[in-house]
């Protein structure tokens, strides 16, 4: 597996789950520290809201339809801020989607590519991930859930875990990767 440096995260906090959801805030933290983030406003035809996920992000549909900005505008901020580069997701199976709906309202392609984190992450450093995150969320101090939070998360738990192989490759060796 070939070694990756710091890489660009983006999270994505959506309306709920499933086929009618859709973002409503985007956050990305690039390799170099650099952030975004953008509340979305959802577009006439994005109806689905779940209040168990407001519950979860903290976002409600009144705050994003009255600070939340057009799909047009994030999307090209987005392309801008990263242009042709990969970025990761640690739940592209939710967030790919998403962000495609985004790009798909706005009616423009993105310059940069969405790849799964198990892309980059070796197999020792995804069985470390859950507790190494949570014991990071701690130690960040990080009390909201997010999109450039979650983010700057991920990348941390990113490093931190491939750190964490590197310097004790007997881990890697008694779980057998």
């Amino acid at each position: 597996m070939r070694r990756h440096g710091c890489p660009t995260i983006i999270d994505i906090e959506a309306s709920g789950f499933g086929s009618h959801s859709y973002p409503i805030e985007i956050g990305v933290v690039k390799s170099s520290g650099e952030r975004y983030c953008a509340l979305i406003r959802p577009e006439p035809d994005w109806e689905h809201w779940c209040l168990q996920a407001q519950t979860v992000h903290g976002i409600s549909r009144e705050l994003i339809e009255a600070r939340g900005r057009c799909p047009k505008e994030v999307c090209a901020e987005l392309n801008q801020f990263l242009g042709e580069i990969t970025a990761y997701s640690d739940a592209w199976i939710h967030d790919s989607p998403w962000l495609n709906r985004l790009f798909f309202a706005a009616r423009i392609y993105p310059c940069f590519h969405l790849s799964p984190i198990e892309m980059i992450a070796s197999e020792a450093q995804l069985l470390a991930w859950d507790e190494a995150k949570k014991r990071l969320a701690k130690q960040l101090d990080i009390k909201r859930h997010r999109a450039s939070g979650d983010a700057y998360l991920i990348q941390q738990t990113y490093l931190y875990t491939r750190n964490l192989i590197d310097t004790y490759p007997a881990l890697a060796r008694r779980t057998g990767l």
